[in-house]
């Protein structure tokens, strides 16, 4: 087993392991445990009653975080004609059709997340979609990232939108804010994440659907969160 260094040490005396804590109390706790020397990004952690190896009990969406994640998102938008424009003028870092295509092909990854138009689509799947699909980068309707307005794509990406997926082992990893935020917009995120986690419950997934909730710092101990 690692071991930890005498900052987490320290900061794990404030937690009692064995208890639960309301959302409230769980976010001042992993903020006033938050000590490293840069902007701690606040975790959430859901481990949720589902066979994550079935196909239809598959745990993916997105969320648009009221308060944003904390980080500058850095977005490129593959489309074609007016749509590069409508993109660039919605905050888009990087533009562009054929020729982004083939740059990204090229191993060109400057950005954070992936914008497309669905006349687009047929070029990043024959092209992009080995290089970008396990990066966890490529453009997908059902994450909300594919769209004929593309502006309105970038826009919410850019404030803040988030997509959530389980993983093999039916957990849920998302970020809700910097640990500088106020308590308060943490809170809200973590609501609003909540919420998105608990609609995307798949109709197969039976018995107790949220198993346990965790909130944490990037460097810190994590909190059980009552649920």
């Amino acid at each position: 087993m690692a071991k930890h260094g005498k900052r987490y040490r320290d900061a794990a005396t404030k937690v009692d392991a064995n208890a639960t804590y309301p959302i409230d109390e769980a976010v001042k706790l992993v903020q006033s445990m938050a000590s490293a020397k840069f902007d701690e990004t606040v975790e959430v952690h859901v481990r949720l009653g589902i066979d994550s190896r079935k196909s239809d009990q598959t745990v993916r969406g997105t969320v648009a975080l009221p308060h944003g994640t904390g980080r500058s998102v850095r977005v490129a938008a593959i489309a074609q004609g007016e749509a590069v424009q409508a993109a660039e003028a919605a905050g888009a870092d990087i533009a562009g059709a054929d020729e982004l295509v083939d740059r990204i092909a090229g191993g060109f990854f400057e950005f954070d997340a992936v914008a497309a138009t669905p006349d687009m689509m047929a070029a990043i799947g024959a092209k992009l979609g080995r290089v970008l699909g396990p990066k966890g980068l490529l453009p997908n309707p059902k994450s909300g990232t594919v769209g004929p307005d593309i502006a309105a794509i970038v826009t919410a990406l850019k404030a803040g939108r988030i997509e959530f997926r389980a993983d093999k082992t039916g957990v849920v990893h998302a970020p809700i804010g910097k640990a500088s935020f106020d308590s308060g917009a943490l809170v809200e995120n973590f609501q609003a994440l909540n919420e998105a986690v608990n609609g995307a419950k798949p109709d197969a997934a039976k018995g107790q659907y949220i198993r346990s909730v965790f909130v944490a710092s990037t460097m810190g101990p994590s909190v059980r969160v009552a649920i």
